[in-house]
């Protein structure tokens, strides 16, 4: 358990989820702003937390396989994504098996549930200790940078939350991939376990538009700060404050020195809310490789800069 935390504030909040409230959690990928899944009004209330559109579905957050048979119908193929890459950054949308375990509200009102199982020990504590699965969408406003440090956690949806847990950093730095196994495999989120690493257990992926409605995170622009971002840049305009990537990048955002696509997505969201803070003009970011976990970044710069439907 991180040292930040004692285990007396994750059973204070346990005891905020299993009374209706809202806690900020942290997970390997980003900070979460957690709920009990089954209580509609609790899910209401981060809806409304993060003003996010209620057809955005969230996922529920489990503590292991035994939990996420419970609340979806896992298949072969599921079950060996879930042997490989659970606990970890990847979410499986499924057809739902308890419909009261994860509420209609909290599954956007469709017959599936987004499930995955977080590697982080505190978000395991907590889902332990409150012993029901968890939504926990990214505890930011909707359309905004994800928080990966607890004070923009707090900064961004702290004064709606009955208690919050600091696990600092997030080693990740990006939602979780997420893969729908519905009748053909499709990737509908990329993220930190790679299109490849996927494919190595479970074929091709098709692509995702069949299933995108089933996947948080797919709104065109999304991630979004509130200066405008200019991508694929070769250097800054006036005014723009620049995320440099790179040997020899310039300014104090360089998002990986050493051309590190995993030290990249750890900084991307804290550096876009950094420079966001200046209030430049706009955003400029430099070329980021497309292949591996490059994928993941440029779709959130992308979404970002509101150029993905």
């Amino acid at each position: 358990m991180d040292p930040r935390a004692a285990p007396s504030d994750v059973d204070r909040a346990a005891q905020a989820i299993r009374s209706g409230g809202l806690v900020i959690l942290p997970t390997e990928t980003v900070y979460g702003l957690a709920a009990d899944a089954a209580d509609p009004k609790a899910v209401a209330a981060v809806y409304a937390a993060k003003g996010r559109p209620s057809f955005n579905p969230l996922i529920a957050h489990v503590a292991d396989l035994e939990m996420a048979r419970r609340i979806a119908r896992f298949d072969p193929r599921a079950e060996a994504l879930a042997a490989r890459f659970w606990p970890g950054p990847l979410t499986l949308v499924l057809p739902v098996a308890d419909e009261r375990a994860v509420c209609d509200l909290a599954r956007a009102g469709l017959d599936t549930v987004a499930v995955r199982a977080p590697a982080h020990p505190l978000a395991r504590a907590l889902i332990a200790a409150a012993g029901r699965p968890l939504v926990a969408p990214s505890a930011n406003r909707s359309g905004r940078p994800s928080p990966t440090t607890f004070a923009d956690a707090v900064e961004e949806t702290g004064g709606t939350a009955a208690a919050a847990l600091d696990g600092g950093p997030c080693g990740v730095g990006l939602e979780s991939t997420v893969v729908a196994l519905l009748d053909q495999p499709r990737l509908l989120r990329p993220g930190a376990v790679t299109r490849a690493q996927i494919e190595a257990v479970v074929g091709p992926l098709a692509e995702a538009d069949a299933d995108a409605r089933r996947s948080p995170g797919r709104l065109a622009r999304h991630y979004a700060p509130s200066a405008p971002v200019r991508l694929d840049a070769t250097s800054p305009q006036p005014g723009e404050a620049w995320l440099s990537f790179g040997p020899g990048g310039a300014g104090p955002w360089n998002l990986s020195p050493a051309g590190d696509l995993a030290e990249a997505a750890a900084n991307l969201f804290a550096y876009l809310r950094a420079a966001d803070r200046t209030h430049p003009s706009g955003i400029a970011v430099a070329p980021i490789p497309h292949e591996g976990l490059g994928e993941a970044i440029n779709d959130r710069l992308k979404r970002a800069a509101g150029f993905v439907g």
